[in-house]
């Protein structure tokens, strides 16, 4: 079973965080102000937060330039994941990750199938790695938003999660950048 231990450390972790909406503003923002005040609870740090409209060039853009700053650790995007024609995060990012995260869409979909029941089946929610950068899409509730941070993301960049955890891992996400000369 999963456990915090208590010996280890906390590791503040550097997250960015993305609404991807035509109609929201900062100010009105309630899933990226969920995501945003629950990841500064847990003690880590909001590098940035922005907003971009439901475009796949510029979803693409803004994650790609985040992917790169070595204060940004991980990106967590919310909205944009359904099966409307301007839902379009996963296909602006998916093609960009380096490794891809099923574990994270299944785990996501089993917590909210128990809350939501067969209406998960209504987000693509989607993880992957992008230049040794996590990031995680989800959908564009605060509900959604809740059940991603609370039951796995708060666990998985906890470096004191057991038996593992992304933060330890973190170090050798460009490991292969480095075996091909590129990093």
């Amino acid at each position: 079973m999963a456990r915090i231990d208590e010996t280890r450390p906390f590791v503040p972790v550097k997250i960015a965080v993305l609404t991807v909406s035509d109609t929201r503003t900062l100010e009105d923002d309630k899933s990226g102000s969920t995501l945003a005040e629950r990841l500064l609870a847990a003690g880590h740090t909001l590098a940035e937060r922005a907003i971009v409209t439901d475009d796949r060039t510029k979803i693409r853009d803004r994650v790609l330039s985040w992917s790169k700053d070595p204060q940004i650790d991980v990106i967590i995007t919310t909205g944009g994941t359904g099966f409307t024609g301007r839902d379009v995060t996963p296909e602006a990012l998916e093609p960009i990750f380096e490794k891809r995260m099923d574990g994270f869409s299944e785990v996501f979909h089993r917590i909210s199938y128990d809350k939501i029941g067969t209406s998960t089946i209504q987000s693509r929610a989607t993880g992957g790695v992008v230049n040794a950068t996590f990031v995680f899409v989800i959908p564009g509730s605060p509900g959604a938003c809740k059940d991603a941070w609370d039951n796995i993301l708060q666990y998985q960049l906890d470096y004191r999660h057991m038996p593992c955890n992304f933060v330890e891992i973190m170090p050798r996400l460009d490991e292969h950048l480095k075996r091909s000369g590129k990093g």
